[in-house]
């Protein structure tokens, strides 16, 4: 995967890039995602109040993900994400896979989570399906359209958006607090522990996003300074707002929690009745529209690395310096999305259909980013050790996927076969892992003039 910069000093264009607060706004519109809106609902009826452990558990899991995936961009902030740490790690072939698996994973999730948001706010100002299918378009053109403008337009906006959500969120969970009650955690895990695993599969849905940042890494002002410090910031906000919508609705709704599409829609309700409705919309647009930004955002980037890299077409390989539009990149992703969408609002798929194939893609590529980490990373370091602890659980949990471990197989064989069709020509040759320990933290990466 070809890198977006020479590493050595910084330049004057290293000050226009993303600083600390932008680049929180960013992995926090990564991770804080629309499923919060249905998820706590889904999981509910899958483990019970248990489902409450499955949230806890990938939280703290996220630790180690999140910290392996910013040491590794901290020493080579790169475009092409996990798939460039999967190529310095085991080759070319394997990033090809890595690379599939998340640029073709956008198709699925964007439109499930547009569908998501739509729902919501129809269900806000007491529209229909039309009103949910239109809300949802406008969501999917809004994120497509905030990254033709370029990166740091489209930084600004979602770091204003994530600060009113955060707001919003804690507003629903104080005004539903009071009418909490002890017995609704009761019988705690009414389909046994082991549903906690099967919950956890679709609640991964929710944490996914640490991946899709990798991608803008070279975009950041300071990248050995801000990935570390915006993924602390990012893990306290997504952990508070995730364990306290999550307990207050099992404590708030209690059996009814299993049987809702709208659970915070519920919570705002509890508490301010028919001003419910306009505070539920705003939260639900702004929950829908940042991980699809983010996500759109360091996909497209991806397409023109992989396109620059030969594995996909050269025209999208247009706009893959620093601080430029990949405009070939995401036109194809905007065109699949929008297919993806029409699929979906037709009835030739649905959402949890949709939400399992992301899920079980965005699983596949975080374990293959940290299969890449045990072997990059300094042996025997903290984040060594941690990021063998988090590839065994990802592995966990991605056998608990199911059917839906179809669409990574399909994808991955598809890279296979262009990996072979490309790759004849030999591959380049990769730096040994012991080389690989050694590589410094590095100042940002100079500007690529086209």
């Amino acid at each position: 995967m070809k890198t977006n910069g020479s590493i050595g000093s910084g330049n004057s264009d290293s000050n226009k890039g993303l600083g600390l607060f932008r680049a929180t706004g960013i992995y926090v519109g990564a991770i804080l995602g629309s499923g919060v809106l249905v998820l706590p609902a889904i999981a509910a009826r899958e483990a019970g109040p248990a489902s409450l452990l499955a949230w806890a558990l990938l939280l703290v899991f996220c630790i180690p993900v999140a910290f392996s995936f910013a040491e590794m961009s901290r020493q080579q902030p790169d475009a092409g994400g996990i798939a460039h740490f999967v190529k310095r790690a085991f080759g070319r072939r394997a990033s090809v896979v890595a690379g599939y698996l998340f640029y073709f994973s956008i198709p699925f999730g964007a439109p499930a989570t547009a569908v998501i948001g739509g729902n919501y706010i129809a269900h806000a100002v007491g529209g229909g399906r039309e009103t949910a299918v239109l809300a949802a378009a406008v969501i999917l053109l809004a994120a497509f359209a905030s990254n033709a403008v370029g990166i740091r337009m489209s930084s600004r906006i979602q770091l204003a958006l994530m600060v009113l959500l955060v707001g919003l969120l804690a507003l629903a969970v104080a005004l539903a607090v009071p009418h909490a009650k002890a017995e609704n955690f009761q019988p705690f895990a009414p389909h046994g522990y082991w549903a906690v695993g099967g919950a956890a599969s679709l609640l991964f849905f929710c944490f996914a996003g640490w991946e899709a940042v990798l991608h803008l890494a070279g975009e950041f002002r300071n990248p050995g300074r801000d990935l570390r410090r915006a993924t602390w910031l990012t893990l306290m906000v997504v952990g508070t707002v995730y364990i306290g919508v999550v307990a207050v609705s099992v404590a708030v709704l209690g059996p009814q929690l299993p049987g809702t599409a709208v659970p915070v829609a519920e919570l705002l309700e509890r508490g301010l009745g028919s001003l419910a409705a306009p505070l539920t919309a705003v939260a639900a647009a702004v929950l829908t529209f940042g991980p699809i930004n983010t996500f759109v955002a360091g996909a497209s980037r991806l397409g023109a690395a992989l396109a620059s890299d030969g594995v996909l077409p050269p025209p999208l390989a247009r706009g893959a310096g620093r601080g430029q539009v990949p405009a070939g990149s995401l036109a194809v992703l905007a065109v699949l999305t929008l297919l993806s969408f029409a699929a979906a609002i037709t009835g030739l798929t649905d959402m949890q259909f949709q939400i399992g194939a992301a899920s079980a893609c965005f699983t596949a590529v975080t374990a293959f980013g940290l299969a890449a980490g045990i072997r990059l990373l300094r042996p025997h370091s903290a984040a060594w050790h941690g990021v063998i602890v988090a590839a065994a659980v990802m592995v966990a949990v991605l056998l608990f996927s199911g059917w839906a471990l179809a669409a990574p197989l399909l994808l991955a064989a598809a890279a296979v076969a262009v990996g072979r069709r490309f790759g004849r020509g030999g591959e380049q040759t990769e730096p040994a892992p012991e080389a690989a320990h050694a590589v410094p933290a590095v100042q940002p990466p100079a500007a690529v003039h086209p």
